[in-house]
């Protein structure tokens, strides 16, 4: 019987989990596979691009092909293999890298998602598909050098579009 208050969705990637904690935590890594833009923000101002995002800071995302910014904040980043991040009205993410066989396993967990009808749809289902497609999106870029998102188009263009 589904909660429908957190899912977790897993990939495996043929990369080192260094590689594959930097996708996710430096701004110039996010843009390539999964933002248009992003900034990370700390009390004494912005990250630069290369920069490991920290615990505390904030963030500014503008994604591909929306017209819409998301703003949250980081609850968690060890530098190696965790990441947490709130989503919205969407609860929070975490993004646990583990090792295994020279190989990387992304364990992305969503949880405290409102469980009213249209949180359901909207978040659980909504977050759940587009997660399964971004950490598919991911996996494409790190072992084969492309990405499979659409870039470039109005938000009404993306109506029923899997990759945007």
């Amino acid at each position: 019987m589904n909660n429908w208050n957190t899912f977790s969705k897993r990939i495996i990637i043929s990369k080192s989990v260094d590689l594959v904690y930097q996708c996710w935590a430096t701004q110039s890594n996010i843009e390539k596979w999964f933002l248009e833009s992003a900034s990370f923000n700390f009390d004494a101002g912005q990250r630069t691009p290369d920069d490991f995002v920290q615990k505390g800071d904030t963030f500014t995302w503008k994604w591909n092909n929306w017209d819409f910014t998301e703003k949250g904040d980081i609850l968690e980043a060890n530098g190696k293999d965790l990441i947490s991040f709130t989503f919205g009205t969407g609860g929070t993410v975490t993004i646990q890298l583990n090792e295994i066989d020279g190989k990387t396993e992304v364990i992305l967990t969503q949880n405290s998602i409102p469980t009213d009808e249209k949180s359901k749809m909207e978040i659980y289902v909504g977050c759940s598909t587009g997660w399964t497609f971004w950490l598919t999106n991911l996996k494409a870029f790190l072992e084969y050098g492309i990405t499979l998102h659409a870039k470039g188009l109005k938000q009404e263009e993306t109506r029923d579009l899997v990759n945007s």
